[in-house]
């Protein structure tokens, strides 16, 4: 497929031509990488360019989201349940409102990396609520 950039002069650098090819790309969310190829016309200079627009990858981009955010999800209520910690008591521990935990059960927030690395840390060092202060009887 020959797009209209083809042959033509780059004009993000001004030194080079832009030809119709392929470039891997490989795009990070939330520690995890999706890789995937465009196809566009590319600068033979500075390597930048036009990607064409793809629905089938624009939609498997957001199908890899939607899998990290549900294997997120389930992570936390994992970790906090082996912790044998309330959803109030992870959100007080993490400075988050009464109903932080219960949204991000259920996928209607996003927590913030710190959380979610706070919680990896955990699972591995159990130990650490007790220097934290943290009281699991409430």
């Amino acid at each position: 497929m020959t797009s209209k950039w083809d042959g033509q002069p780059c004009p993000l650098c001004g030194e080079g031509t832009l030809r119709n090819g392929e470039r891997h790309q490989r795009l990070e969310y939330r520690g995890r990488s999706h890789e995937s190829m465009l196809q566009g016309a590319f600068c033979d200079h500075c390597g930048d360019g036009f990607p064409e627009h793809d629905a089938q990858e624009e939609a498997a981009w957001q199908a890899f989201r939607d899998r990290v955010d549900t294997q997120e999800r389930a992570e936390l209520a994992r970790i906090r349940k082996k912790l044998k910690l309330t959803q109030q008591a992870a959100a007080r521990l993490t400075g988050g409102g009464n109903n932080a935990f219960s949204r991000y059960e259920r996928g209607e927030a996003r927590p913030m990396s710190a959380v979610v690395n706070l919680f990896r840390l955990l699972d591995r060092h159990p130990e650490l609520l007790k220097e934290l202060g943290v009281d699991r009887s409430r």
